[in-house]
């Protein structure tokens, strides 16, 4: 009917594209001076660039379940790289977008669900899947099989099982990334009547962290070959560079098919940036003004990249300082789509800043993050403050480190001395921000 057609007209197309382990200073529009990313730059032109977003967790699995779900890793089912697949009683973006008429897919790296689990994307909202399953089977590039929907599909490469189902190919001939590139273009062509939903999880630039210093896996170092870099370093570069390549292939391909301007495009990265597979973060300086990488929940390990592209609809060239998370992609969403979000979410739809409408944008009065490695981490930003707690696992209310971002970006000087009023505020956040879970056990905090 004519009706079902405007309203078709009306809802944007989403696609969300994720990068693993991309640091927030790997591209040139966050001030990255060698590694070449001339699409995503250009992305950010056109669209908007947020310079305070931060990703669901420090590591993989927890940072996608915020992202899916809506929930920070308080509150979330799924808050540490274990296997542990997400309910039937989660409720996925994807969900929401498919009872609100989206076709959904995903492609890439899911992470919250095995095999014949109620986690697999399938059973999660997603119409369409395509990629790896399990995070330590995504380390490798050049995989024996990769899943498409519930089926196993059998690709030409062969592979010495090393940390199963993590493996080092020994015949390299099909490249997943490409793989996954190849499907994305064909989904959004498939679907170009819309509204469709996209989550495109690329792995780059992931290790492979079986394969030791040779992890930085990619079918040529393009141009960076005859830099006098060590290899990972190449391997690094070379990554970016050829994901950067193919998401202006999927962007030319919208303009194509004519939906660019019904097409919001979102692009980020799961966590800070990695010290695995020979990469060494401090060689271009991945990680920009911040301190620390993936496992900390210094700025480094937590806030990402985050572009957002919308022609005529997102302002073109523009900034934003808005204070915002994973877990408000859920509700940004329903918001495109015109759908009610479910009650007791942690996120908050980010639509009025992407609008251009900042003075109607709702504030979080904080962010929260925990951490279940390394003697178990804490964290907490509120306004400009910035508090860290380590080693909870043995001092549950042991001393919170206080820093003000907008003086401190890099962390360095612990100011929680000087603000005792601030550090009780943050000690309070921590202890409330959050329920037990059976899976990830903490300890009485605030007694």
């Amino acid at each position: 009917s004519g009706a079902e057609a405007a309203e078709r007209e009306r809802k944007p197309n989403v696609i969300f594209i994720l990068a693993d382990d991309l640091g927030y200073g790997d591209l040139g529009c966050y001030g990255q001076q060698t590694i070449q990313t001339p699409n995503l730059d250009r992305m950010a032109v056109e669209g908007m660039i947020f310079t305070d977003h931060y990703a669901g967790s420090t590591v993989c699995a927890p940072s996608r379940c915020c992202l899916m779900t809506g929930l920070h890793t308080g509150h979330a089912h799924v808050r540490g790289n274990a296997r542990v697949p997400l309910r039937p009683s989660d409720v996925t973006v994807a969900e929401l977008l498919q009872q609100a008429g989206y076709t959904t897919g995903i492609i890439g790296k899911w992470g919250l669900g095995e095999p014949d689990t109620t986690g697999i994307p399938n059973r999660q909202g997603f119409d369409h899947w395509f990629g790896y399953l399990n995070q330590r089977h995504a380390h490798n590039y050049y995989p024996k099989y990769l899943w498409r929907n519930e089926q196993m599909v059998e690709l030409a490469n062969e592979v010495r099982d090393v940390n199963p189902p993590g493996g080092v190919a020994t015949r390299r001939v099909q490249y997943s990334h490409d793989l996954f590139t190849a499907d994305a273009l064909d989904f959004v062509t498939r679907h170009k009547n819309g509204p469709f939903f996209l989550y495109l999880a690329y792995t780059i630039p992931h290790a492979n962290n079986e394969a030791g210093k040779e992890g930085m896996e990619v079918p040529s170092y393009g141009a960076y070959a005859n830099e006098d870099w060590p290899d990972p370093q190449k391997g690094h570069a070379a990554m970016i560079s050829r994901m950067d390549g193919d998401i202006g292939r999927l962007l030319a391909r919208l303009k194509s098919l004519g939906i660019d301007e019904k097409t919001v495009v979102f692009f980020s990265s799961d966590n800070g940036p990695h010290k695995e597979g020979g990469a060494d973060p401090a060689f271009f300086d991945s990680n920009g003004p911040l301190r620390g990488h993936k496992r900390d929940l210094y700025e480094g390990g937590i806030r990402v990249p985050l572009i957002a592209r919308w022609p005529g609809q997102i302002p073109a060239g523009s900034g934003t300082n808005h204070v915002s998370a994973f877990w408000d992609f859920l509700p940004t969403c329903c918001d495109l789509a015109g759908v009610v979000p479910p009650g007791g979410i942690d996120g908050l739809s980010m639509a009025p800043t992407l609008l251009g409408k900042p003075r109607r944008q709702r504030q979080h009065p904080y962010l929260y993050w925990e951490f279940h490695e390394q003697g178990k981490k804490q964290a907490v930003r509120a306004g400009n403050w910035k508090a860290v707690r380590v080693n909870v696992a043995k001092n549950p209310d042991g001393p919170i480190e206080l820093y003000n971002l907008e003086a401190d970006l890099g962390e360095q000087e612990n100011v929680a001395d000087l603000h005792p009023d601030i550090v009780a505020k943050m000690a309070a956040i921590m202890t409330n921000a959050r329920t037990d879970s059976e899976n990830w056990r903490w300890p009485r905090q605030g007694s």
